[in-house]
């Protein structure tokens, strides 16, 4: 169907459409991008099949992680926020097998970040009860892994930047403890927080900068480029999700 120009307001702008068909955003342009992608874990987005096989996933994943590598300046920042594993359909290693495609893809590792995210009421997931025979061990974390382009250092390194001594000292600690987001309050099945993209955006870009979202979902990555006086680009295919994201940044 293409990728149109759904919504622009101060800087912001929502695309609707799939991100590996976007031609609107100038290659080797974006200095940052933040993106909690699907999990393949059966969410009920509507426009996307998050029920594929876990091949099918993967190959899905490298054809958006070459586009945003297409995207992304030589000093280009990624910050990729995916579970650790998941269990759902079967074990698997998701967060090893999305870094090890992203180094397939050119993307270089710099660092990872674990995000305590506290949310252990949703373990349902026991294997066998008290008993060695198959216990399944879950951790209540999500993984930001942290890539770049070409160079780590920024090539226009004289940019201003926003992030206190105190934030700068508690977020290159790697372990980063805050709450998830309610989908009921924010409209959407798999939110993040907004603590999660203010952190990225705040510790890997300068002011001014451009943060790209190729999963938009609710909006939240465009509202903290906003908040932090960045430009913002965020890729929704779901038109109702571009409304929900146009709404909450016209508030």
């Amino acid at each position: 169907m293409g990728v149109r120009s759904f919504y622009t307001t101060k800087g912001q702008r929502i695309l609707q459409g799939d991100i590996r068909e976007v031609t609107k955003v100038p290659p080797s342009s974006v200095h940052l991008i933040v993106t909690s992608p699907p999990y393949n874990v059966d969410v009920p987005y509507g426009s996307h099949d998050d029920g594929a096989t876990y091949r099918e996933y993967l190959r899905f994943s490298q054809e958006w992680i070459e586009k945003c590598y297409e995207l992304a300046r030589p000093d280009g920042r990624f910050c990729l926020n995916v579970p650790l594993d998941k269990n759902k359909g079967g074990q698997q290693s998701v967060y090893a097998d999305l870094i090890a495609i992203a180094k397939k893809v050119g993307w270089r590792y710099q660092s990872t970040i674990v995000w305590n995210e506290q949310n252990i009421s949703r373990r349902t997931a026991w294997g066998s009860w008290m008993s060695a025979s198959a216990p399944y061990v879950i951790a209540p974390v999500e993984m930001i892994a942290v890539l770049y382009k070409r160079d780590w250092k920024k090539i226009d390194g004289k940019g201003r930047s926003d992030v206190s001594r105190e934030e700068f000292l508690a977020w290159t600690n790697g372990v980063w403890t805050f709450n998830g987001e309610s989908k009921k309050r924010i409209g959407h099945p798999a939110p993040f927080p907004l603590e999660l993209p203010t952190r990225c955006i705040k510790l890997f870009t300068f002011i001014g900068d451009t943060v790209l979202d190729p999963f938009l979902g609710s909006g939240t990555t465009l509202l903290a480029a906003r908040n932090t006086g960045r430009e913002g680009i965020g890729v929704e295919v779901d038109p109702r999700y571009c409304r929900l994201a146009k709404g909450r940044l016209s508030q």
